[in-house]
């Protein structure tokens, strides 16, 4: 494993009253307290899960095809967002797969809730 080091050139200085979400749309953000990282990351993961459930539905996709690809797709955004957009040292959140577990469940409930409604709708014949 291999750690990160950050060095203050490439940070981004932001005073303590600048909003979570101001930081989160920030590259390289200081993040002094892990909670809010995390909560960022948490919705991140539930919007990722309610877009791509649209998506699905529109499009077609059916069975473990549509769920492979949900799974790839939502740790792959995570994934660049936090060691290419933020390049926050994953050890100091307790590894990759910490984050990558951060909200996953419950954005796959959405993702799922979403696609079977968008789906149903779209692409589905019902005879009266």
């Amino acid at each position: 494993m291999s750690t990160k080091s950050k060095s203050s050139d490439n940070v981004t200085k932001s005073n303590g009253n600048d909003s979570v979400w101001k930081r989160a749309f920030l590259p390289n953000a200081e993040w002094p307290d892990k909670e809010e990282f995390l909560d960022v990351i948490y919705w991140m993961r539930q919007a990722i899960g309610i877009v791509l459930g649209l998506c699905w539905g529109l499009l077609p996709l059916k069975g473990f095809l549509g769920l492979l690809l949900f799974v790839i797709v939502n740790a792959a955004v995570i994934y660049v967002y936090v060691n290419n957009f933020q390049s926050v040292d994953e050890e100091e959140y307790g590894g990759m797969w910490e984050i990558t577990k951060e909200g996953f469940m419950t954005s796959f409930a959405g993702f799922l809730v979403t696609w079977i409604i968008m789906f149903t709708g779209l692409h589905s014949t019902s005879e009266l």
